[in-house]
C-alpha cells in the first residue's frame, strides 16, 4: 500500500513538475504564430522598397524596345526575303537566257518560253491583287500576312531544284499574287509601330489610357525615323541580291568581245533591251551539284527570314483591336479600297505611286541592261547594281531631315534629281563595249539611288503622315499604293519593246505629272480643303466574349438578352413619342404667343394641334372603355 501511495505521489509531483512545461511551450507556440503572422502581414502588405511609378516606367522601356526590335526584325527579314528572290532570278534569267544551256541541259523544255511565262505570272497578276490584299490582310492580321507571303517566295526558290512548267510557273503566279499584300503588310506595320513607340512614351496621357484617337501629328516624327531605318536596311537588298552573281556566275561569263560582237549602239538610241546581244554568254555550264548549293544557301536564308518574321516580330494591332477590323463585315472590307479613293489625297498622289515603280524597275533593268551592260558588259552588271544599292541604302537617312525641315523637300529633291538625270539620258547615246565609260556610268547609278531613297522615303513617310491617326484605314492605304506601284510595274513589263526614247519620254512625263498633282495636293491642304474619307462601320461582334462585356448580366441567354433588347427598344420608342408630343404642345404655345403676324397660319397649327389631343383623347378613352369592358 505504502509502495502505491508513494507512486501516485511521484505521478501528481510529475504532473505538477510537468505543468509549467507545458504551459512555456505552449506560450513558445503562441510566440512562433505572431511571428509568424507578422511575417506573412509583413511580406503581403505594402512594400517600402517597392516603387510603382519605377516599375511602370521599367515596363514601358521595354515595351518600347521591343517595338524597335520589330522594325529592326521585319526590316532585316524583308532585305533577305528580296535579297534571295532577285538574286535567284537573275542567276535563273542568265543562265536560261543561254542557248548551250538550254540545249544540253533542258533541250525539249522551251525555257525561254517558261521565263516569259514566269515574268507574266509575276508582272500581270498584282493586276487583281486590290480585289483580295485588305480581304486577307485582315483575316491573317499583318504579322502572319508577311510570314505567309515570305513563304511564298522560299516556294519560289524551292521550285528551282526541278526546273518545270508546271513548277516554275505556278510558284511565279504565286509570287504575283503575294507582292501587293506583302508590301502592304509591310507598310502598315512600320506606320503601326511608329504608333505603338508614341503610345509606349506617353503613357501617362489621357487619350492613350483611354485608347483613343491620337492627336494630329503626334507620332510624325516617329513614322520619319521607322521608315528612315526600313529603307537603310532593305535597299541593302540591291547589294546582296548580286552575291549569287559576283561569286558564282561571273567565272563562267564570256569576255565583252564575244557578248557584244553584234551590238551596234547603246544608251538614248536602241530598241528594245540590247539588240544584236549574244545568245551563248556562257563559256562552259556551271556544275549541277554547284547550282544546287547556291540553292540550298538561298532557300536557307529564305527559311531564315521565315522564322525573323514569325518569332521575332510582334503583332501590329491589340486582340481586340484585329477582332474589330475583322468585324466590320467582309463586304465592306472588300469595298473600302475603292471608297478610299474619293479621298482627293489619294488621287493627286496616284502619279507619285505610278512613277515609284517605274523608277526602280527602269534602274535595275533598263539602265542597269540598256545602258550599263550594253557598254561595259555583262561582268560589270553586278557592281552597278551594288552601287545602285549602296547609294539608296545610305542616302534613304537623308529623310532624317524631314523632322526639322517640310515634307515636300524630300519627293521634291528626289524628283528634281531624276529629272536631270532623264534628261541627261535622253540626250546619251553610247557606243557599245567601251569600259572607259564605267565611272560616268557609275556616278549616275549612284544619283539615281539618291533619288529612289528619296522617292521611298518621302511617299512612306507622307502616307504615314496622312493617315498617322488613322489606324484603321492604314491597310487600305498602302493597299491602294502598292497596286499603283504594281500598276507600273505591269506597264514596264509591256513596253520592253519600245524604243529607249520612248521609256524616257514616259518617265519624264509622269514625274512631272507626280510633281504638279503632288503641289496641287499640299496647296489644298494649305488652304485647308476639306477632304472624303469612308465612314468605317462600326464592328459587329456576333458573340460576346470577355473582350467586350458590358454593364449588363452576360451570363443571359441569346432569348433573354432579345427580350430585354425588344422591351428596351419599346420604351424608347414611347420616349421619343413623349418628346415629340412635348415638342408639338411648345410649338403650339410659341406659335399662340407669337402674336399678329402669322395669324393665318398660328391658327392652323392650333387648329391642327387641338384636332390631334382630341383624337388622341377619345383613343385613351376607347382604351379604357374596352379594359372596363373586359
Amino acid at each position: 500500500m505504502e509502495t502505491c501511495n508513494r507512486e501516485d505521489v511521484a505521478e501528481d509531483a510529475g504532473l505538477l513538475a510537468a505543468q509549467p512545461h507545458g504551459a512555456l511551450n505552449e506560450l513558445l507556440n503562441v510566440g512562433q504564430e505572431g511571428n509568424t503572422q507578422g511575417e506573412m502581414e509583413e511580406f503581403l502588405g505594402p512594400q517600402a522598397e517597392y516603387n510603382e511609378e519605377e516599375e511602370e516606367r521599367k515596363y514601358y522601356r521595354r515595351k518600347r524596345l521591343g517595338v524597335i526590335k520589330n522594325v529592326l526584325a521585319a526590316s532585316f527579314a524583308a532585305m533577305i526575303v528580296y535579297s534571295v528572290y532577285m538574286g535567284l532570278l537573275q542567276m535563273q534569267l542568265i543562265l536560261h537566257y543561254d542557248m548551250t544551256y538550254r540545249e544540253v541541259k533542258y533541250s525539249n523544255l522551251g525555257l525561254v518560253d517558261i521565263d516569259r511565262k514566269m515574268l507574266m505570272g509575276i508582272n500581270v497578276t498584282p493586276i487583281i491583287s486590290l480585289l483580295y490584299t485588305p480581304i486577307l490582310i485582315r483575316f491573317l492580321g499583318t504579322k502572319w500576312m508577311m510570314f505567309l507571303a515570305s513563304g511564298i517566295y522560299a516556294l519560289f526558290v524551292s521550285t528551282n531544284y526541278w526546273e518545270r512548267y508546271y513548277t516554275l510557273v505556278p510558284s511565279a503566279v504565286a509570287i504575283g499574287v503575294a507582292i501587293v499584300p506583302l508590301w502592304a503588310s509591310l507598310g502598315n506595320y512600320i506606320t503601326r509601330m511608329a504608333q505603338q513607340y508614341y503610345e509606349y512614351v506617353n503613357y501617362k496621357e489621357e487619350h492613350v489610357q483611354e485608347q483613343k484617337k491620337l492627336p494630329k501629328g503626334a507620332c510624325h516624327s516617329y513614322i520619319i525615323v521607322f521608315q528612315s531605318v526600313f529603307n537603310i536596311i532593305f535597299q541593302l537588298s540591291f547589294v546582296f541580291a548580286e552575291f549569287p552573281m559576283l561569286f558564282v556566275l561571273n567565272g563562267y561569263l564570256h569576255g565583252n568581245d564575244h557578248i557584244l560582237n553584234n551590238v551596234k549602239t547603246c544608251g538614248a538610241n536602241i530598241s528594245g533591251v540590247i539588240p544584236g546581244f549574244n545568245t551563248t554568254v556562257l563559256t562552259n555550264l556551271p556544275r549541277s551539284m554547284l547550282l544546287i548549293q547556291v540553292e540550298s544557301v538561298l532557300m536557307g536564308f529564305a527559311f531564315l527570314a521565315m522564322i525573323i518574321f514569325l518569332v521575332l516580330c510582334g503583332a501590329a494591332y491589340r486582340p481586340t483591336e484585329e477582332i474589330d477590323l475583322r468585324s466590320i463585315g467582309w463586304g465592306n472590307i472588300f469595298q473600302l479600297p475603292f471608297k478610299h479613293l474619293r479621298d482627293y489625297r489619294l488621287r493627286l498622289l496616284c502619279p507619285f505611286f505610278i512613277y515609284s515603280g517605274f523608277e526602280v524597275l527602269f534602274g535595275v533593268t533598263g539602265f542597269s541592261l540598256s545602258y550599263g551592260v550594253c557598254v561595259l558588259g555583262l561582268k560589270k552588271l553586278w557592281l552597278l547594281i551594288v552601287v545602285y544599292g549602296l547609294s539608296s541604302s545610305v542616302f534613304s537617312s537623308l529623310s532624317l531631315c524631314l523632322l526639322r525641315l517640310p515634307r515636300w523637300l524630300c519627293l521634291a529633291v528626289g524628283a528634281a534629281v531624276h529629272a536631270v538625270l532623264l534628261v541627261v539620258l535622253l540626250a546619251l547615246p553610247l557606243p557599245p563595249n567601251k569600259p572607259e565609260y564605267l565611272g560616268p556610268l557609275l556616278v549616275i547609278s549612284a544619283l539615281w539611288g539618291l533619288g529612289t531613297a528619296l522617292n521611298k522615303t518621302g511617299v512612306g513617310t507622307l502616307l504615314g503622315m496622312l493617315y498617322a491617326e488613322e489606324k484603321e484605314r492604314l491597310d487600305f492605304v498602302y493597299t491602294i499604293y502598292h497596286w499603283w506601284q504594281a500598276i507600273a510595274i505591269f506597264i514596264v513589263y509591256l513596253w520592253s519593246n519600245l524604243p529607249m526614247r520612248a521609256k524616257l519620254s514616259i518617265l519624264l512625263a509622269t514625274l512631272l505629272l507626280a510633281c504638279y498633282c503632288y503641289w496641287v495636293m499640299e496647296h489644298r491642304l494649305a488652304n485647308k480643303v476639306p477632304y472624303r474619307l469612308p465612314r468605317i462601320p462600326r464592328p459587329r461582334h456576333k458573340v460576346k466574349g470577355y473582350r467586350y462585356l458590358e454593364e449588363d448580366n452576360s451570363d443571359e441567354s441569346d432569348s433573354e438578352r432579345s427580350e430585354v433588347d425588344d422591351e428596351e427598344n419599346e420604351e424608347e420608342e414611347d420616349e421619343e413619342h413623349v418628346v415629340e408630343e412635348i415638342g408639338a404642345e411648345d410649338r403650339e404655345e410659341e406659335g399662340q404667343e407669337a402674336g399678329v403676324q402669322g395669324a393665318d397660319s398660328d391658327g392652323a397649327r392650333r387648329r391642327g394641334a387641338e384636332g390631334q389631343r382630341r383624337r388622341r383623347d377619345d383613343t385613351k378613352e376607347g382604351e379604357r372603355e374596352d379594359r372596363e369592358g373586359g
